[in-house]
């Protein structure tokens, strides 16, 4: 895909069958099957809802439907979740699973529409949620996003790559190919990440009928806004996650060493619950082989391994410096050209009714508003005149063993440490050798070693 910036598709899957895919059909097709739901807080809290903190139950979905609608219930398995307290989240359901015993419903969806040949339902994820239901802040480190809303509206706050510095990236609670960010985008706390104010917000209300793209590396919190949503995406592989995966590995490696020594028996404070267990060293080294080696096997038919991809890394880098410094000069001079600040690709815009662009928007956190695009507050309009609309931790916590504990006591008895002398925390040095940027070159020294 050439669109280097969000965009939403209008009247593309009309004809499409899964567009009957409610949550009462699927409960219908689904005949009873259990799925597991996680359940979250509709807090205002400034800490972001991660994974980690959240609860899980397994239901159906007519149970789900039942607790939705008569929110009095007292029985089944959401009878501890008052409705007005929690929302629920069938999340990252992989529909080949889903649907393993009912392969011919994988045709109801047509990514080949799109230009992916063959793409359909089985490499495809379906999303279920109540209102309030959402995903944290977070970035996707392999392929690009298509989002197909079925039911329901959902409110997508997204960032681009270049402001990834000022939305505080992570990678605890860890998942394999998720950045997370430390703030709440929707109620950031500014004292403590004063850098996010910096970030440009993209906000847009996807709507039943309309497919949102997210191109590579593009931050985004998602969150439903009506009181049930069904939404079907696919993650379209990308030349760059040969390399994102090497990454990745070199990721799991660090992430897993150092939280298993510091704690070996703590895996479910750090580990996301998508991921099955921590793995052992050795395992994540052989892992890593794995994803080097196959880099290599990739580029095979290339005599200049090093070459191709380092120095195609290292144009991709310069690209990004480059499209960040056109990004703001754009915005010092009122231009909202997010592709490449040039009059050559504005003339070449692929934009039109049927393709629109998602805009930064000059607001903060988005009050509930209609309109596909909330940006500055105005609605986008059809021709027709037909108005659109349309990813454990409480408070930061340090965890010290009984040796720093003992070291503390004797550095600064009865005092408070100045900010240069409090102890690094494990999760704080992490932040640091696995960050984005980090790895990316740790990845290439990696490849270009094995080149040599």
């Amino acid at each position: 895909m050439s669109l280097q910036q969000p965009a939403v598709f209008c009247n593309m899957v009309f004809d499409w069958p899964a567009q009957h895919w409610t949550a009462k059909h699927l409960s219908e097709v689904l005949h009873g099957k259990q799925i597991r739901f996680r359940m979250g807080m509709k807090s205002t809290d400034t800490v972001p809802q991660f994974e980690t903190t959240c609860s899980y139950v397994e239901a159906t979905l007519e149970e789900f439907l039942t607790w939705n609608w008569d929110r009095s219930s007292i029985s089944g398995p959401f009878a501890d979740y008052d409705y007005s307290k929690f929302w629920a989240y069938a999340d990252y359901k992989y529909v080949a699973s889903l649907f393993e015993d009912k392969t011919d419903i994988f045709q109801d969806v047509r990514w080949s529409d799109f230009g992916f040949h063959g793409r359909n339902g089985r490499e495809s994820t379906l999303w279920i949620g109540s209102l309030g239901a959402h995903t944290p802040c977070h970035l996707d480190t392999y392929g690009c996003n298509l989002v197909f809303q079925v039911q329901g509206r959902k409110r997508w706050h997204l960032f681009p790559p270049e402001d990834t510095p000022f939305l505080y990236p992570t990678r605890i609670p860890y998942e394999e190919s998720s950045v997370f960010s430390k703030v709440n985008v929707v109620n950031p706390d500014l004292k403590r990440f004063p850098q996010f104010q910096k970030a440009r917000r993209h906000v847009v209300t996807l709507s039943p009928g309309q497919v949102l793209f997210v191109p590579r590396h593009w931050w985004h919190y998602v969150e439903s806004i009506d009181p049930v949503t069904v939404s079907i995406n696919s993650w379209i592989e990308l030349e760059e996650d040969h390399q994102a995966r090497v990454e990745e590995a070199i990721t799991r490696t660090l992430v897993c060493a150092l939280k298993t020594a510091e704690d070996p028996h703590s895996a479910g404070a750090w580990l996301n619950p998508t991921e099955v267990e921590e793995t052992s060293h050795e395992v994540n080294c052989r892992y890593l082989n794995r994803a080097v080696w196959a880099f290599f096997d990739h580029y095979r038919t290339s005599k200049t391994v090093e070459i191709q991809a380092l120095r195609t890394n290292g144009e991709c880098m310069k690209r990004e410096e480059l499209n960040a410094h056109n990004l703001r000069e754009g915005e010092q001079t009122g231009g909202q050209n997010l592709t490449s600040g040039t009059v050559a690709q504005q003339a070449a815009s692929p934009f039109s009714p049927d393709l629109v662009p998602v805009q930064p928007s000059s607001e903060g956190p988005p009050s509930e508003r209609g309109g596909i695009l909330d940006n500055d507050g105005k609605d986008f309009v059809a021709k027709d005149g037909e108005q659109f609309e349309k990813l454990h931790c409480t408070k930061k916590q340090r965890i010290m063993s009984k040796h720093e504990d003992a070291n503390a006591e004797q550095i600064a008895p009865n005092s408070t440490m100045a900010p240069s002398q409090t102890f690094i925390s494990t999760d704080e040095l992490l932040d640091c050798l696995v960050n984005p940027q980090v790895t990316k070159i740790v990845a290439q020294l990696l490849i270009q070693g094995r080149s040599l």
